[in-house]
């Protein structure tokens, strides 16, 4: 069995040569699971040294030149020839012990995918970042929502259901999980929320964009019905590129 480890990366000159470092040491964990595994850069139209720093660490390079989180996910599954896909965020580090349950259930041929609960990285003294994560990582669990930044599927089933909605420019993640968790029903399958060693996540964003911008986001997300979420313009957290 092969696992593909996608990583998508848009001007993360700064993270990715340490993120790249960790999962290299992480997925020894599916080695030792006697599992093979190959780690692919989507660049996604970056503009510093993203690209050039990803491969001399040792990953396969593909180039995605529309700016779409969800674009660069299924541009790197495209190139990919695992068994089975997971998808990393360049600003994630998972640990070995995580890998290593991800190896379990992938084995265990009882989950069609799954994600794992989160942990914020220098949230500092901010609270209500600590509520919201505790939140979603409660939510995530019972109602089997992945975030963005770590799901695991395997191939075959995300072709099937043609990826990522590039539709989307945020919260591709949930529309993928349940997706996904029709065609599992189908196949007398289920998804899974790994919880015991949550994905080390950063919380940069916090220290970027001030509380005003995030309420501004989820309060027109909430009026337009959802409707900012086909928009990269409202979606400016994600694609302006602050870094």
């Amino acid at each position: 069995m092969k696992i593909s480890i996608v990583v998508p990366a848009y001007n993360e000159e700064k993270l990715i040569g340490a993120t790249l470092a960790r999962i290299g040491e992480s997925a020894v964990a599916f080695t030792r699971a006697g599992m093979e595994t190959e780690l692919i850069v989507c660049n996604n139209n970056s503009t510093d040294r993203t690209g050039e720093l990803a491969a001399a660490a040792g990953a396969r390079v593909v180039f995605e030149p529309v700016n779409q989180i969800g674009r660069a996910r299924n541009t790197g599954a495209a190139a990919a020839t695992g068994d089975w896909l997971l998808f990393i965020d360049a600003d994630s580090h998972p640990s070995p012990a995580l890998l290593a349950d991800v190896a379990t259930a992938v084995q265990s041929g009882r989950y069609l995918a799954g994600g794992a609960t989160l942990r914020l990285d220098g949230e500092g003294g901010y609270w209500a970042a600590r509520m919201v994560v505790r939140v979603w990582n409660q939510m995530s669990r019972v109602v089997k929502i992945m975030a963005g930044s770590f799901i695991f599927c395997e191939t075959a089933a995300f072709r099937e259901i043609g990826g990522f909605d590039l539709r989307l420019y945020a919260s591709e993640e949930i529309d993928l999980s349940q997706r996904l968790k029709k065609v599992a029903r189908r196949r007398n399958r289920r998804l899974i929320m790994l919880h015991r060693h949550p994905l080390l996540t950063s919380a940069r964003k916090l220290h970027l964009y001030g509380t005003r911008e995030h309420l501004r986001f989820l309060a027109r997300t909430f009026w337009a019905r959802g409707g900012t979420l086909r928009n990269p313009k409202d979606c400016n957290i994600w694609y302006d590129g602050r870094r």
